[in-house]
């Protein structure tokens, strides 16, 4: 059994997307950060960061548990776990892993900024906006052009670059981003957000 902390944001949902993708049984415990939750000495146990999501695995490796912070590293492990969604073969697998570290490094931070200054910086500061707005732009037409090449960001296969990017891109307009301007992003979106394993994991925590 895991045990998923975790709140309603694109990096919790990340992992309860994989959770569903890869069938693991698992517990939901909602942090609530509007509420600050995440500074709980409990959860700071688990997570030193203060940052959803986490996970504990009772049955990691060596039948022990396991606790792991970082949505990319438990995305990997999950992965490592079911041997799903994060290919073997090295080229695949190190391509895989670029666009994981590319959403880590760049789609989710930039993003977050645009959100963060669009919709709740106190008040508006139209350099902070006009700055992160284009840039989130920008790394739209980066996977816009990936996606024209491949079905998937890693390729011919769905795997944890897709469903680590997911979750930002579902909030698009919460960016100022039409996704009529992407049209391979916007095939890719459809797709992925088609599949019944994501649409259980956005839900949560419900």
């Amino acid at each position: 059994m895991i045990d998923l902390y975790t709140w309603t944001t694109p990096n919790g949902r990340k992992v309860s997307i994989m959770l569903e993708e890869v069938g693991l049984p698992y517990r939901v415990h909602p942090i609530n950060i509007g509420k600050n939750e995440q500074f709980a000495p409990d959860f700071l146990a688990i997570s030193p960061n203060n940052r959803i999501p986490a996970i504990v695995d009772q049955d990691g490796p060596g039948g022990k548990p396991l606790s792991l912070f970082e949505s990319g590293a438990i995305l990997i492990y999950l992965a490592d776990k079911t041997g799903k969604f994060y290919p073997a073969e090295p080229v695949a697998r190190y391509t895989t892993l670029q666009w994981v570290m590319w959403q880590m490094g760049g789609f989710g931070p930039m993003l977050g900024q645009a959100h963060h200054f669009r919709r709740a910086a106190p008040e508006p500061i139209p350099y902070a906006i006009d700055r992160y707005t284009n840039e989130a732009k920008r790394l739209y037409g980066v996977i816009d052009k990936r996606l024209g090449e491949a079905e998937y960001l890693a390729g011919a296969e769905y795997t944890i670059a897709d469903i680590i990017t997911y979750p930002w891109a579902a909030r698009h307009e919460w960016h100022a981003v039409d996704l009529a301007e992407f049209p391979n992003v916007r095939r890719w979106y459809d797709a992925v957000g088609a599949r019944p394993a994501v649409q259980k994991g956005m839900a949560v925590p419900g």
